[in-house]
């Protein structure tokens, strides 16, 4: 086996402060915030003379992390944040929750929009997708309780 498990989820936003208070009223804890510059992120990266600032949220099961960063050199070269869901790359991140209903209640007060309709799928889950800070495509899922005879 190589891969252990996955670290974490990246997404680049303008307003990083927006960014984490989105995620955390969607229940994500903030890790730590800090800049991150030099020559090793130069190399990982590709950007010579990259400066970005990072803030590491976490899920409160503490299984998954998304790292927001924003960008304050060099500039942003591409803009994602309006692409359709069958558009290539990176599509979105799925977050399942509690009630779905409540939490698009509490998302759309942060600037939430719903992209289409809240679905049943199966007796299994309750899907939809929003877009949340900048543009960001999200998912929700709610798992529906099964029950048994």
């Amino acid at each position: 086996m190589t891969v252990k498990r996955m670290d974490n989820v990246g997404i680049v936003v303008e307003d990083i402060d927006a960014a984490i208070a989105f995620f955390t009223e969607l229940g994500l804890v903030l890790e730590g915030r800090v800049p991150v510059e030099g020559e090793w992120a130069d190399g990982v990266t590709g950007l010579h003379g990259m400066r970005v600032e990072i803030a590491m949220m976490r899920t409160p099961d503490g299984h998954s992390r998304l790292e927001l960063s924003r960008f304050l050199a060099p500039p942003v070269v591409a803009d994602h944040r309006n692409a359709p869901v069958n558009a290539l790359g990176y599509l979105r991140v799925m977050f399942t929750v509690e009630n779905i209903d409540d939490t698009l209640v509490r998302l759309v007060k942060r600037g939430a929009k719903l992209v289409g309709e809240v679905v049943q799928y199966e007796n299994m889950y309750r899907l939809c997708y929003i877009r949340g800070p900048e543009g960001i495509l999200i998912g929700l899922a709610e798992q529906l309780v099964q029950k048994t005879a």
